[in-house]
């Protein structure tokens, strides 16, 4: 039997033994370690600062409104006021008035009014004076042209002439905000 040898590479020979590092390898590696332990708490000092804030924010956003700045002090106050009562409403009778014309083609006007009121006191003389009232609406609804009331500002400017001619007639028997607004509930040239 022929024995054939196979060549092994020469390496060095292991050692069991542990190598000791350097100090001074040692000493330069704690250095790294802190800097970068600074670097990861600066990246995050920020980050957290934003994530408190957003927490903050969201849990105000959930507190009663009665509790504010202040606390249980505010929240007194509020108790102690009474809650704002719901609007009333006055619906008028729709008007349909002829437009002032420039041509010889004649244009009309049909439009429903609701009065947003503060309260029943000034619905009752608002029904008491609606004769007078109704003459008042008219007689401006009739001085207006087709396109003085064609934009969305000229149907704004309407309403607040109506609301002061409505206000005419109830002057001294309700208080002067007593009417908060006039709307439209329809609006028809033609």
């Amino acid at each position: 039997m022929a024995t054939t040898a196979t060549k092994q590479p020469k390496t060095a020979p292991k050692t069991s033994a542990k190598q000791e590092p350097d100090a001074g390898a040692e000493d330069a590696a704690a250095p790294k370690k802190k800097r970068s332990l600074l670097k990861i708490a600066l990246l995050l000092t920020p980050l957290l600062a934003i994530a408190g804030g957003g927490a903050f924010y969201f849990l105000q956003g959930e507190q009663p409104a009665a509790v504010g700045k202040h606390g249980a002090a505010k929240g007194a106050k509020a108790a102690n006021q009474e809650p704002a009562k719901p609007p009333v409403f006055v619906t008028l009778e729709p008007f349909t008035v002829n437009l002032q014309y420039g041509d010889s083609s004649s244009q009309y006007l049909q439009v429903g009014l609701v009065l947003k009121i503060t309260d029943d006191t000034v619905a009752e003389a608002i029904k008491l004076y609606m004769p007078e009232i109704r003459n008042r609406v008219l007689l401006l609804l009739s001085s207006k042209s087709a396109s003085d009331l064609a934009t969305a500002e000229g149907k704004k400017t309407l309403s607040t002439e109506l609301a002061h001619e409505i206000l005419q007639p109830l002057t001294g028997k309700v208080p002067a905000k007593g009417l908060d607004s006039v709307l439209f509930t329809s609006f028809v040239i033609q």
